[in-house]
């Protein structure tokens, strides 16, 4: 019985320590994202959009008030539902998570859903790491090229309605129009290139971003491109930036197999500004 004791001690010890662990990366890398916010900020002007395509230079007009810094790294605080289930039967889950976004070098995640059987973890550019009862390991994965590019297709396709001034004209950054209120934004980043689509209104106000992601998310359990995307409203203005503080996304976007499993609903989004971009 001693012994018995002994090994679930000793589990429980591995499992926390695993946590922590884990709770230590997740802070690694968030600071190191951090750093990637310009330290000398110019400020939007809408001459820097006037040869970019007409959708284009509307998405951004409405986006990011003539005057403001161009800070390109966010954090969010979001609460919502999380499908923990399919698209018969989603079993949405309530969720509260914080995020750090600073496309295209990355993200991360952290989500807590509690229940009758509590889930948390973290979803960066590198790692998916999620728990039960917050010990029990459920999901480990990344490290792999599957992960990596289909990370980098969510956090290209959010930078498009939470940080636009990372996606402004430059090194990497091609924009195109694809009809009179749509337009599609190509960002390359080392290895990875990802295109998504954002519609707008006649204001200029993104309603719709979609994209082909990279995604095991079918019947086959098979990585390959297939819509995602989702729908925006509730636009609020944050130092100079109007962004959606609702957000509703999943797989199979536009089809008969289009699945909603993510409903966030924003409680803050911060710009954290040295005092250079003031």
């Amino acid at each position: 019985m001693y012994v018995l004791f002994g090994i679930v001690g000793l589990s429980i010890l591995a499992l926390l320590g695993l946590r922590l662990w884990d709770e230590r990366a997740d802070r690694i890398e968030w600071a190191l994202l951090a750093t990637a916010q310009p330290t000398r900020c110019a400020a939007y002007d809408p001459g820097m959009v006037a040869n970019l395509p007409e959708p284009a230079q509307r998405f951004f007009n409405f986006a990011i008030i003539p005057g403001t810094p161009l800070l390109t790294v966010a954090e969010i605080d979001m609460g919502g539902e999380f499908s923990l289930g399919n698209r018969d039967n989603p079993n949405y889950q309530p969720m509260f998570a914080s995020q750090i976004l600073a496309a295209p070098l990355g993200f991360v995640w952290k989500v807590k859903m509690p229940g009758v059987v509590s889930v948390s973890g973290s979803d960066t550019g590198r790692w998916t790491r999620f728990r039960i009862l917050g010990l029990i390991p459920v999901a480990r994965m990344g490290g792999d090229s599957n992960h990596t590019l289909a990370a980098y297709g969510r956090y290209v396709a959010e930078a498009v309605f939470w940080t636009p001034a990372a996606l402004l004209p430059g090194p990497g950054i091609v924009w195109e129009a694809r009809d009179n209120n749509t337009a599609r934004v190509t960002v390359t980043h080392n290895d990875l290139s990802q295109s998504v689509d954002v519609k707008v209104d006649t204001n200029g106000r993104p309603e719709v971003v979609q994209f082909m992601r990279w995604s095991d998310a079918n019947p086959e359990k098979i990585h390959r491109f297939q819509p995602f995307g989702g729908s925006l409203s509730d636009f609020r203005e944050v130092q100079g930036f109007r962004v959606p503080f609702a957000v509703e996304a999943g797989n199979m976007f536009g089809t008969d197999e289009h699945f909603v499993f993510f409903k966030a609903r924003v409680n803050n989004v911060r710009f954290l500004a040295p005092e250079a971009c003031k």
